[in-house]
């Protein structure tokens, strides 16, 4: 029974007072309000001749805005008059174009096309989660409705994580190819690939003669290198409790994507090998480097990450890197500079690690620390505050000291400086010839 049914009752109750035997009044108002409430449902469409399809957007990145359209399909012969409420997890951010207290009319046969605005404000995986749908008769008296009919059709959008350093990109890429050109202008030295054939002159390598070619030519040939330029780079995502801590307005976890998927991005470009994993207490997400649409592989693995709070099994990250890595790579771990993970997490297990692969240690710096140090202490709150942010900085100088022992490199930046300042390192690394 919907309101109007009750404005009915309400009416007939209000003229009782005129009525000669108010309780025959009562009963003949009530069956005929009843009798039409009962007309009125009979003639609302049945629920099993709606069926129910999606169709739109499958992934939007964070911050962006896509569109569902909910499509009802009335198969019987009547008008179907419907309200219907298609509801989202809250983060989806759903807006529909029609709200759920306004009717919708579809004629016999017809389709009614129902979009649905979403901004979501967290990233993963965000599913539709309850589609009601109330049939009301024609004198809107009445309606049907009924759990699970229709079927709601599945439908999850994956909100990939935002990539705001991609501004740094053609700067990045810019350096790239100054620093190409910069090898490939200093000639042929040491390294693994053949390069081409020359004379034999004093001082070179016996070693490097080829025979064969030098039977040919009657002359002594010996072969030339050049450095290697294509290398590996494995980006390893923390994602355990320490990943949770909010640095601003989004977690580190958040920071450590956005900085790896420039990173990925300037790599790629270089020609280089890019291998990730993301783990904490087990491996959440890996992906194996391969070229071809490589970061769009690596964006949709990131998008469902969400930090566990749990503690990072450092062993088992080096591990795992230690099995897939045969060949000496750079090895980037996204953390945090924290003496209590890594103290007794990472560094009893970093010289297996820093043995056999170049490592660099990425974490944001919390400004928070910064403004606490700096800011002159007015109250005893403010002394304490002060007292601790000192301590957490020189424990993190303490961290800093004990990865540099191991030939690690550690870039602590803010997050909006973390991607770009980790795209220098790794320049730089590749322009010593140090990757």
């Amino acid at each position: 029974m919907t309101w109007r049914a009750a404005v009915l009752l309400l009416a007939g109750a209000l003229t009782l007072p005129a009525w000669p035997a108010p309780f025959v009044g009562v009963a003949m108002m009530t069956g005929a309000v009843l009798l039409l409430c009962a007309v009125d449902w009979a003639l609302a469409v049945p629920l099993h001749a709606v069926t129910a399809g999606r169709d739109g957007d499958r992934t939007v990145r964070l911050g962006g805005t896509a569109t569902v359209t909910l499509r009802l399909t009335n198969t019987s012969p009547r008008t179907l008059r419907a309200q219907v409420r298609d509801a989202w997890v809250p983060s989806a951010g759903a807006r529909p174009d029609v709200p759920p207290d306004r009717p919708v009319r579809v004629g016999p046969g017809g389709v009614a096309a129902l979009p649905t605005r979403l901004t979501p404000t967290r990233r993963g995986d965000r599913p539709a989660v309850v589609l009601a749908v109330r049939s009301l008769g024609p004198l809107g008296l009445a309606f049907r409705q009924r759990a699970g009919r229709p079927a709601m059709p599945a439908w999850t959008l994956r909100v990939l994580p935002r990539f705001d350093s991609r501004r740094h990109l053609p700067e990045k890429l810019s350096r790239l190819r100054v620093i190409d050109g910069m090898q490939v202008s200093r000639g042929r030295g040491q390294g693994t690939e053949f390069d081409t054939l020359r004379e034999y002159v004093v001082g070179d390598d016996v070693r490097s003669i080829d025979w064969r070619a030098s039977a040919r030519r009657s002359d002594v040939l010996v072969r030339t290198w050049r450095p290697e330029r294509d290398r590996r780079l494995v980006c390893v995502l923390d994602t355990g409790r320490t990943s949770a801590v909010r640095v601003g307005d989004e977690p580190r976890l958040d920071t450590a994507i956005d900085a790896a998927l420039l990173l990925t991005a300037l790599a790629t470009r270089a020609g280089d090998r890019v291998d990730l994993i993301a783990a904490d207490a087990a491996i959440r997400a890996t992906v194996t480097g391969s070229r071809p649409a490589l970061l769009n592989r690596v964006v949709t693995a990131l998008a469902p990450l969400q930090p566990a709070l749990v503690e990072t099994d450092f062993a088992l990250v080096v591990g795992e890197i230690l099995r897939r890595e045969r060949q000496r790579s750079l090895v980037v771990l996204f953390t945090a500079l924290e003496a209590g993970a890594l103290g007794e997490g990472l560094l009893p297990v970093l010289p297996r690690l820093a043995a056999r692969h170049r490592v660099v240690v990425a974490a944001v710096h919390d400004p928070v620390l910064t403004r606490l140090t700096a800011a002159a202490p007015v109250r005893r709150a403010d002394v304490y505050a002060a007292a601790a942010a000192w301590r957490a900085l020189a424990e993190r100088d303490r961290v800093r000291t004990a990865l540099a022992r191991y030939g690690v490199t550690v870039v602590d930046a803010p997050a909006d400086r973390l991607a770009p300042t980790l795209a220098d390192t790794y320049l730089r690394l590749k322009a010593l010839g140090q990757l």
